[in-house]
């Protein structure tokens, strides 16, 4: 669904499933959380990312909504993150359910 954005250009909301890589281990994932985590913060502070939810092991998948212009857009401020080295993306966009009339 577009809606305004800050930047003033119109933008929908993804949601990207990042799955990690099989060869990913837990060491590589631990070593980047710190740097994860600045760099979620200011892509939400900047609002081009929401929320983040987290399939614990074994499914070893991140949900992360993201505002973008395109699926490209999303994808490549996903790339951003330094997980996204260790993850393969699906991307999907997403609407608000009807309304019940």
């Amino acid at each position: 669904m577009d809606a305004p954005h800050p930047l003033g250009v119109p933008v929908s909301t993804f949601i990207v499933v990042c799955s990690f890589k099989p060869d990913t281990t837990e060491e590589a994932i631990r070593a980047l959380v710190p740097a994860e985590q600045a760099a979620a913060g200011a892509l939400q502070a900047a609002g081009r990312i929401g929320a983040i939810h987290i399939a614990p092991p074994p499914r070893r998948k991140v949900f992360i909504e993201v505002i973008a212009s395109d699926v490209s857009s999303a994808e490549q401020t996903v790339r951003e993150l330094p997980l996204a080295t260790l993850w393969d993306l699906d991307t999907y966009p997403v609407v608000a359910p009807p309304s019940a009339a």
